[in-house]
């Protein structure tokens, strides 16, 4: 697809723990156009993260291709840096730094003017309510407030990717319904959003295209209404059980709530 921002070619990704050799992805192939809101999906191990810290040059040992916004992943991974916004859900903040040292740290690293930086991360900082912290020390926050902050630093450089990992652990609910709206507003305006997430409400109201990976390879690809037609699914969260095969959630909760009681 030859207007395609995301490209992947045959990806497959190993991890070796002493003797043992773990395949983590299997020959993964996919395009995605500009503008689309990507929801990856799966069990936990069956390699979202990998393929996310992968597309954002984090994990440069795979085998396979991946180009983004137009740049080979493997021989221009910082170019590919240049064009994209990365949210983990954990990350390094130098937390004894300041939310506006730290974003003037980021958008330096992008190139961004200082004056510019400032004026932006402050405007920020104010909407996702962390204007009065600005200059706090950032080893006294909370999850939520690290994540904000990790918000911003994701999107100050206005990429034209964003890759986000569990971007909403530790998030109030007014932030959650925020960052819904960034991110649709965003794809609207032709940014790509790749978006991993255990939390399948949200990946089902905001995704255009849900991609579904399961032990390494991808056993579903497509909208919602897409992979839910002919099955007797009535969420997303029921479409996945269906998908991935687990079907006895409810069998366990009794014989959990059966051992507890005991």
């Amino acid at each position: 697809m030859s207007n395609a921002i995301i490209t992947i070619n045959n990806l497959s990704k190993s991890y070796r723990n002493g003797k043992t050799e773990k395949k983590v992805l299997h020959n993964i192939n996919l395009s995605v156009l500009p503008g689309q809101i990507i929801g990856y999906i799966g069990p936990n191990g069956a390699g979202k993260s990998t393929t996310v810290k992968i597309l954002s040059g984090i994990i440069s040992d795979f085998e396979g291709e991946a180009m983004v916004a137009g740049y080979d992943i493997r021989k221009e991974p910082l170019k590919v840096k240049e064009h994209i916004g990365y949210i983990p859900e954990n990350a390094s903040l130098y937390e004894t730094l300041s939310p506006m040292e730290f974003l003037q740290f980021v958008g330096q690293l992008h190139g961004l003017d200082v004056s510019r930086i400032e004026d932006k991360a402050i405007r920020l900082l104010e909407l996702f309510d962390l204007k009065q912290s600005a200059h706090d020390r950032m080893n006294t926050f909370s999850k939520g407030m690290k994540q904000k902050v990790l918000i911003i630093s994701g999107i100050i450089h206005n990429p034209d990717v964003i890759f986000m990992d569990e971007p909403l652990d530790g998030l109030d609910a007014n932030a959650v319904i925020i960052v819904k709206e960034i991110l649709m507003q965003l794809a609207k305006e032709g940014k790509t959003i790749f978006y991993s997430s255990h939390i399948m409400d949200v990946v089902e109201k905001i995704s255009d295209r849900i991609i579904l990976i399961n032990q390494g390879i991808v056993v579903a690809d497509g909208s919602y209404e897409e992979l839910s037609q002919g099955k007797d699914t009535t969420s997303l969260e029921q479409l996945f059980t269906f998908l991935t095969g687990k079907s006895d959630h409810s069998q366990r909760a009794g014989e959990i709530i059966d051992i507890v009681e005991q």
